[in-house]
């Protein structure tokens, strides 16, 4: 197995009415712990590299261990570029190899993100790579962008059928109250609008963001009613990544580096894995 595009797995998500757990990235342990969270699961998964991990990496080195690593532990990994706000980046990861990027011109005005948006889908369109996007207002951080809680804008069901019409994309990020980062309450999902907007474009993989902190009864209800892939990041940044990091390295006394990196991939792997049993793509690769 290898790489393979958003719209591949996504597809089979919809038709089987499950969801594909997007894992954000930002070390080599961490993306082997995601790719040995889906091999263990035997699912596919998406592992999403941030524009800041660009400007830290580089779209070849990237596109390149990815490949390296999804071949190695025999998974269906969708390589995807997440909250792209640079038209730039984004068209040296579609030419780097990447299988599926997203664009996010959210903020913009309604015609703006359309224009933006079909932009990146015919760019990316020609190398077979995939487009996720982003339609109303998600709070919180995310990289290099931040949306006030307060001022976060749902996703109307109506905008979201035209807009979909209007850019072509593979799959649409709706906001219906998840949040990027740690929740400061309990979150609110609106059930209802991601059944509207859903029951308006059946055939559109709908994709929840902010996944961190949300309970999993939520999830469930959430691909019930057609979300098809859940993004989490923050967990693996701040418990796979840094608290296993430090709290390994006290341990050890930073005498021996590859101790750390083994209990990073571990402990990534073992979050990665609960949540594809929750996903339900457990068998699905």
């Amino acid at each position: 197995m290898g790489l393979v595009t958003l719209e591949y797995v996504l597809r089979k998500a919809r038709l089987g009415k499950y969801a594909v757990g997007g894992f954000n990235f930002f070390t080599l342990e961490n993306l082997q712990g995601i790719a040995e969270g889906a091999a263990r699961q035997n699912s596919p998964v998406i592992a999403m590299a941030s524009t800041g991990a660009m400007k830290l990496f580089g779209e070849k080195t990237t596109a390149a261990i990815a490949r390296t690593v999804a071949e190695e532990y025999g998974v269906q990994m969708v390589l995807h570029l997440d909250h792209c706000t640079d038209m730039e980046i984004l068209k040296r990861c579609v030419d780097n190899g990447f299988t599926s990027v997203m664009i996010d011109a959210s903020s913009k005005e309604y015609q703006e993100n359309v224009d933006i948006t079909a932009e990146a889908v015919d760019y990316a369109s020609r190398y077979g790579c995939s487009v996720e996007a982003e339609l109303g207002h998600v709070g919180g951080k995310e990289d290099d962008i931040s949306v006030d809680e307060r001022t976060a804008m749902f996703t109307k069901p109506e905008e979201a059928l035209k807009f979909v019409k209007d850019t072509g994309i593979d799959a649409l990020a709706v906001a219906v109250g998840t949040v990027h980062g740690f929740y400061k309450s309990e979150p609110k999902l609106d059930f209802p609008r991601i059944s509207a907007i859903h029951e308006l474009i059946p055939e559109m993989p709908l994709v929840l963001h902010g996944g961190t902190g949300v309970p999993e009864p939520d999830f469930i209800e959430s691909i019930r009613r057609g979300v098809c892939k859940i993004n989490i990041g923050t967990e693996l940044k701040s418990i796979g990544v840094y608290e296993t990091s430090r709290l390994a390295y006290l341990e050890d006394n930073g005498q021996d580096p590859r101790k750390v990196s083994k209990k990073v991939v571990k402990a990534c792997a073992d979050i990665v894995a609960h949540k594809l049993e929750v996903f339900g793509s457990v068998g699905k690769a």
